[in-house]
């Protein structure tokens, strides 16, 4: 079994053939047969779309699905993650879908398990099945992601999938800006900061984020309360983006803050399509983390 804790470390081949099998499984390709196999879904902080996506991937694929309620399991007793994982193990679980609050809580989680761990996002650190899905909008919008230039909005600093998107849209030979209130800006992100103006005229992909406040320490009150007029997609700046640009937000949205009611749904949104893509990109993750012979051959190699 094979871990999914970052999406750094794969190599553009890797994403890319990825990223093929999604396409293929959502032409209605034939998929591979999990039946009889057990998923576990474990998910610390709130989630809809990330677990319901995989949820419907799961069963897709035939798995018995586990939704594990931390609240209800031994870890309130104070059972470690790595004993529950092992304990999911033992009972013949063979893939459990992690979302916790503290970053990097994967470091050396696999060096003792013997069932894959796919990272559904990990505090401020990563999210790489919402980078793939992004990855995947993208490269069907445009057929490509060389030379993209994709500009990433918001609470940069405390934002997983920012992170997760600006260090692969790099690698996949993208151009990313970035744009944002100053006390929200991290350094290590690569791109080049430009202000909100700029950054939607110049960008192919608008890629907003959503304002974490529960990971803020508070005290910026009245900047979340003029954060539309100052940095979100107000239906006038909209008016910048050049023709064949899109909107992208990984959600949840919170209309009137980090985007304009009006354009959620606007005809050059994709909002929605990333979700549609979610659970075939879901799909051949979990297929490519079982990497059976009955999994398509192109997994044999990576």
């Amino acid at each position: 079994m094979r871990h999914l804790f970052r999406l750094t470390d794969w190599t553009p081949d890797d994403v890319h053939r990825l990223l093929d099998r999604a396409e293929a499984l959502a032409a209605g390709g034939a998929t591979a047969d999990l039946s009889g196999t057990f998923a576990a879904n474990l998910f610390f902080e709130p989630s809809t779309r990330t677990r319901f996506s995989f949820e419907v991937a799961e069963k897709r694929l035939g798995m018995h699905v586990l939704n594990v309620t931390p609240e209800a399991s031994s870890v309130k007793k104070g059972e470690t993650l790595y004993d529950t994982l092992k304990t999911l193990e033992a009972i013949g679980v063979s893939v459990a879908v992690v979302r916790h609050p503290e970053e990097g809580y994967y470091e050396g989680l696999g060096e003792g398990l013997g069932l894959s761990v796919i990272n559904a996002g990990d505090g401020c650190g990563h999210h790489p099945t919402q980078t793939l899905i992004d990855l995947y909008t993208i490269r069907r919008e445009f057929g490509t992601l060389k030379d993209v230039t994709v500009a990433i909005i918001g609470d940069l600093r405390h934002s997983r999938v920012a992170r997760s998107n600006a260090e692969m849209l790099v690698k996949m030979g993208a151009c990313v800006v970035l744009s944002g209130p100053p006390e929200w800006r991290d350094p290590d992100f690569p791109g080049e900061y430009v202000a909100i103006d700029e950054a939607v005229r110049c960008a192919d992909v608008v890629n907003l984020l959503r304002i974490q406040l529960e990971r803020h320490n508070g005290g910026e009150d009245e900047l979340v309360a003029d954060y539309h007029r100052a940095y979100g997609l107000t239906a006038a700046r909209a008016h910048l983006m050049k023709p064949g640009a899109i909107i992208m937000h990984p959600a949840p949205v919170n209309r009137g803050v980090e985007i304009a009611d009006v354009l959620v749904e606007a005809p050059n949104a994709r909002i929605f399509a990333q979700m549609q893509a979610g659970p075939f990109v879901r799909m051949a993750v979990l297929e490519w983390a079982f990497k059976r012979e009955r999994v398509a051959k192109s997994w044999a190699c990576c």
